[in-house]
């Protein structure tokens, strides 16, 4: 199969490397900017040279970001090709009209590269939902967060230093916002509600609260407790009602995902048959993230058909989840803090400038309207839901 690269950065590169081992695969193209240079006599600046070779069966974008990322996909679609994406944030805006198009085109459109990286987690994903509805998808889905904490953890660095080393290692970008305040998990979340529910909420629907404001002394609390911070993306089916959200958790200790080091993901589903399966590896990266993009694109050229679900819009359940959390605020808004959890307060203590407490269990829905509340006083306040 004669494939165009739509991009070549780092993932456009490993799809690149990979597809030289393999005979089924032909990159006959690749589309990248004009102030990069031809470093391949393939390289061309113009897409339509791509979208009228008629050679070219299908499109490989991994440009990232919405536009014109989406413009191009739609085209590819309209021209009869295929289309595989790693672009997490393009599939989680544009999901309805891209699987909607492909349906109706009878075209392939392959994603599983969007979702942690080279681990096969929206295959699986997809797999299990044939057999049963589940009931939970879930994970630490984002390398660059999960290197910063384990950092912290292990190190006892504070957050500047970790996020500095990150973006050293290039695990984090320059402006590393999407990262640390949720986004790519939340496209991700989107993705895998999608796959595992057949759900695809929109992502500024899912409640979203990064690690931004994580401190030293936070990740030194939870450790004296048994707990390690991770940030997880989440969703839940319970009794019908689809809960979703992105924050910071207390895991114990001896948890699989207290275990997850560094830059690595664990996704996690759940079925009534199935139980519970996790699945851990590196979830970014040139060659594994383009090994996810080539395990598509080899589906594709066998003639599977591979088409995510249409993901009717559902509305959220936040009322659906009750759960404890921990809240560390500024010493000046604890006694509104108090008052606004009411009788949901577990535990109040000192620490330093700061108060820290722990609510009883209580619906999602009321601890986020008061953590949104209380960050118009304290934007530097901590949360984590308690598993």
């Amino acid at each position: 199969m004669k494939i165009a690269i739509l991009g070549f950065g780092v993932v456009g590169r490993g799809v690149y490397e990979i597809c030289q081992n393999l005979s089924e695969l032909e990159v006959v193209r690749i589309l990248d900017l004009p102030s990069v240079g031809q470093v391949l006599p393939i390289v061309t600046f113009d897409y339509n040279e791509i979208l009228e070779d008629e050679a070219v069966e299908c499109v490989v974008e991994c440009m990232g970001g919405l536009h014109p990322a989406k413009e191009f996909i739609l085209a590819a679609l309209e021209k009869g090709k295929h289309v595989v994406t790693s672009n997490k944030a393009v599939l989680a805006a544009y999901y309805d009209e891209f699987t909607a198009l492909a349906a109706k085109k009878g075209l392939c459109l392959g994603i599983e590269a969007a979702v942690a990286g080279g681990v096969p987690y929206l295959a699986a994903l997809r797999k299990a939902a044939r057999v049963e509805p589940l009931s939970r998808v879930a994970g630490i889905l984002n390398g660059t967060t999960n290197y910063i904490l384990s950092r912290m953890a292990g190190e006892g660095s504070d957050f500047a230093v970790a996020l500095k080393a990150a973006q050293e290692l290039g695990y984090a970008e320059a402006d590393p916002s999407a990262d640390i305040d949720g986004i790519d998990v939340q496209n991700k979340t989107v993705l895998a509600c999608a796959m595992g529910f057949g759900l695809a909420p929109a992502p500024a629907d899912i409640p979203c609260f990064g690690i931004r404001t994580v401190s030293d002394q936070d990740v030194a609390r939870a450790r004296a407790k048994g707990r390690v911070i991770k940030l997880l993306g989440e969703g839940q089916l319970i009794e019908g009602r689809l809960f979703a959200s992105v924050e910071p958790v207390l895991t114990p200790a001896d948890s699989l995902e207290a275990a997850v080091p560094m830059n690595f993901n664990l996704a996690t589903l759940e079925g009534a048959s199935i139980g519970t399966l996790k699945f851990y590896g590196q979830g970014a990266g040139s060659l594994p993230t383009g090994n996810a993009v080539v395990q598509d694109l080899l589906d594709i050229a066998a003639g599977l058909p591979l088409c995510p679900p249409a993901g009717a819009k559902p509305t959220l359940d936040l009322t659906a989840l009750s759960a404890r959390w921990e809240l560390r605020l500024a010493a000046a808004v604890a006694d509104e803090a108090a008052a606004l959890l009411g009788d949901a307060v577990a535990l109040r203590e000192e620490a330093g400038e700061a108060v820290v407490f722990e609510t009883a269990e209580m619906a999602a829905a009321e601890f986020y309207a008061v953590r949104k509340q209380l960050q118009e006083k304290d934007a530097a306040l901590f949360a984590a839901r308690i598993l």
